[in-house]
């Protein structure tokens, strides 16, 4: 059921009879590993009605959203604007959207994020209980992401190799089928196919440096989001992304971010996993 989604011929092997013996082993595995992944994905079948199509958001990413929340078996692109790829700046309003839905009992799952720590997740309101991480899943990337899909409500991605167009329409329709939320992290080759609606990070500034003195506190960034039919009319948000607390705020028009200027992608940063980088 899963295989169709790659079709990418399998590298060749030089290990001789030992590579052989292994891939048969893999082979005669297939089975269970099939059996396991149905039981995986029947145990985290979405919780929430079918008859909702809106999974909730935070408050302040509310005016994003026409409905005000996610809707079911549609794509977003979360990116920095101007750029095919998304920074951390990026990879945090991601994972922000997964709070209120995971919280009010829907499955969540992330795939290709590595590294990310468990308290910047707390701080962003994902229930860490209804959370699946498949942090490196290897050239079966789509494979994979395809399976969750079957299984959760919101899926990340993050693919960690270039995305062909065929691929990309495969992993859509799968999402549009099962009344999924398929939500993209694109990397440096971007994502070949247009979603549902796309997200723009911009005018990234950091807050609480003097003039030599001071620590990064709060980072103020503006959200543009464009779409199709009901996301075709674009909204804007100013948030604070993180704020002090960690978490996601409105930024109001009085609040005015410090001089530190990242718009044009420097990575002067506090990434997901609360790191300096």
């Amino acid at each position: 059921m899963f295989d169709s989604i790659v079709d990418e011929p399998e590298a060749p092997s030089d290990a001789g009879q030992a590579g052989g013996d292994g891939r048969n082993r893999l082979k005669d595995r297939a089975p269970a590993v099939r059996e396991s992944l149905a039981v995986l994905a029947e145990r985290a079948r979405p919780t929430s009605s079918s008859e909702s199509q809106l999974l909730p958001v935070i408050p302040p990413l509310l005016g994003l959203f026409p409905g005000g929340g996610l809707r079911r078996g549609t794509s977003i692109v979360v990116a920095d604007d101007g750029r095919a790829s998304a920074t951390t700046s990026g990879l945090t309003l991601c994972l922000s959207l997964l709070g209120a839905a995971s919280s009010a009992g829907s499955w969540c799952a992330a795939v290709g994020i590595c590294g990310l720590g468990a308290v910047a997740a707390d701080d962003l309101g994902i229930d860490l209980t209804r959370l699946v991480l498949l942090p490196s899943p290897g050239p079966k990337w789509a494979e994979s992401t395809a399976v969750l899909l079957e299984g959760v409500d919101v899926v990340v991605l993050c693919p960690p190799f270039p995305v062909r167009p065929a691929m990309a329409r495969r992993l859509l329709a799968r999402t549009r089928d099962r009344g999924a939320i398929l939500i993209v992290v694109p990397g440096q080759a971007g994502w070949p196919e247009c979603p549902d609606m796309r997200l723009s990070v911009g005018n990234t500034r950091w807050d609480g440096i003097g003039k030599g003195d001071g620590h990064l506190r709060r980072r103020r960034v503006t959200v543009t989001a464009t779409g199709r039919r009901s996301a075709a009319r674009p909204r804007q948000q100013d948030l604070w992304l993180p704020s002090t607390a960690g978490s996601v705020e409105i930024a109001g028009p009085d609040e005015i971010a410090g001089p530190i200027d990242v718009t044009g992608g420097a990575d002067v940063t506090i990434d997901v996993m609360g790191v300096p980088t």
